[in-house]
């Protein structure tokens, strides 16, 4: 496990925890400058995703690790947590669990999948493939590149570097990352004291999703954004600015 620590060196801090096969530096890039501007940021890159060798084990493996850090290095607490994607499964961990305190526990844009054994397998089988199959074949990468630039109206540069990602990491990791991440379940009613949940709502996503945040949390703050899953984080100022306002109003909120 990789945490790095940047940013402010005092005020509030943040975790940031990345999405599906990707490390911190290609999920936030775009925005590490403008958070590091306001907050004290510790960044993680999981086992498996950390240039170390090692491969991802699961979920909870990697939700104690993340815990030990923050009980060990700020005292078993921080001021917010924003989780891109995937990550959003380890925000609602620490939250659930209890072992670590968070007091705006902030959820990019998550679909918060849950399935049983065998459905985790089969869609595991089906989507990895996706995610890894373009490395090695030109054609197929040429159209990867131009899927992600339509769907998320990325530039070539940043289309580029998360393809560039996602062929960098062993093929089990993110197979096992993805799929016990479908393994791995929240709760109804989600209730801290102290800790608020905060919800960014890619709407084009489809209103399935803003039912579930309902659901495993209890009165969430939920703010819609026109916009497909996490395209404020690479798809241009546009969609990052409203964003980045939203945060600060989040982190500036009383719990």
């Amino acid at each position: 496990m990789q945490f790095d620590e940047m940013g402010l060196e005092s005020g509030k801090t943040l975790l940031l925890l990345p999405g599906t096969a990707c490390d911190y530096q290609t999920n936030f890039g775009s925005v590490l400058g403008a958070l590091g501007a306001k907050y004290h940021l510790i960044c993680v890159n999981y086992d498996g995703f950390d240039g170390s060798g090692l491969i991802f084990p699961d979920m909870a493996t990697v939700t104690e690790k993340i815990e030990r850090y923050i009980q060990e290095s700020h005292g078993g607490r921080v001021d917010g947590a924003i989780g891109s994607s995937l990550g959003s499964t380890f925000v609602g961990q620490l939250v659930q669990r209890g072992n670590v305190h968070i007091d705006h526990a902030i959820f990019g844009s998550p679909d918060l999948d849950q399935s049983g054994k065998l459905s985790a397998w089969l869609q595991s089988k089906l989507v990895v493939p996706l995610l890894t199959g373009f490395t090695k074949n030109e054609r197929k990468r040429a159209k990867t590149r131009e899927k992600l630039k339509g769907f998320f109206e990325m530039d070539d540069e940043t289309a580029d570097r998360f393809m560039a990602c996602f062929e960098r990491f062993n093929p089990e990791s993110i197979r096992n990352e993805y799929h016990s991440d479908l393994l791995t379940w929240l709760a109804d009613d989600i209730h801290v004291e102290h800790t608020k949940a905060h919800f960014i709502y890619a709407n084009k996503m489809g209103e399935k999703y803003l039912e579930r945040y309902k659901k495993h949390f209890r009165d969430p703050d939920i703010r819609e954004f026109d916009m497909q899953h996490e395209q404020w984080l690479f798809g241009g100022e546009e969609y990052a600015a409203p964003v980045l306002a939203a945060i600060d109003e989040f982190m500036a909120s009383p719990v």
